[in-house]
């Protein structure tokens, strides 16, 4: 088994194994990524090849300092906003506005009460572009500034988006719950 640095070090030489070796061990780590800021798996897909090829090309820029995971991580969500910026023509908008409910006032949820595929479907049913807002603030961690800066929007643009992001999620997730109670109240499984 190849150590990290040896596989570094191979696909800096452009050795096809430690590429394979490379992909073998990432590749589904980094589509979990692509599918957070993609449509479909098929678009994520696209996106992972490309962030594949980025790798392999620029691997040596890997300076060796912070997680190999992370940097691999963050090459994945860059290919992702790029991939973003130039399908944003292709993209059918909505506006936020006509699709916000009002807030339902529920402060959080039980933690086992949806199963991941129903909050990656609840996530997946967002606008792209606040979906984009949503998993580079929740779930990579970037502050609004730096969202903004990648997104080429305004800073109160990414924390309205995400406020509105979440305002959806939690109106999808309460209706979602109301129709699992009733489901279950009644003796019957959802799935």
């Amino acid at each position: 088994m190849m150590s990290d640095i040896q596989i570094i070090e191979g696909c800096a030489r452009h050795d096809r194994k430690s590429q394979q070796v490379l992909y073998d061990k990432y590749s589904r780590f980094l589509l979990g990524v692509c599918m957070r800021y993609s449509m479909d798996k098929s678009e994520a897909e696209d996106i992972l090849q490309e962030s594949f090829l980025k790798i392999f090309f620029n691997i040596s820029d890997y300076s060796g300092t912070g997680s190999f995971t992370g940097w691999l991580r963050k090459v994945a969500v860059n290919t992702s906003i790029t991939h973003y910026h130039k399908n944003l023509k292709h993209r059918y908008h909505i506006d936020i506005d006509e699709y916000v409910t009002v807030e339902t006032g529920i402060s959080s949820f039980e933690e086992d009460f949806f199963t991941s595929d129903e909050l990656y479907k609840v996530l997946n049913e967002l606008p792209s572009g606040y979906r984009m807002v949503f998993n580079l603030y929740a779930v990579e961690g970037y502050k609004h500034k730096e969202i903004a800066e990648m997104l080429n929007i305004d800073t109160n643009t990414s924390k309205s988006q995400y406020s509105r992001a979440k305002a959806v999620i939690r109106g999808k997730l309460e209706k979602l719950r109301i129709l699992k109670k009733s489901y279950s109240d009644n003796g019957e499984n959802i799935k």
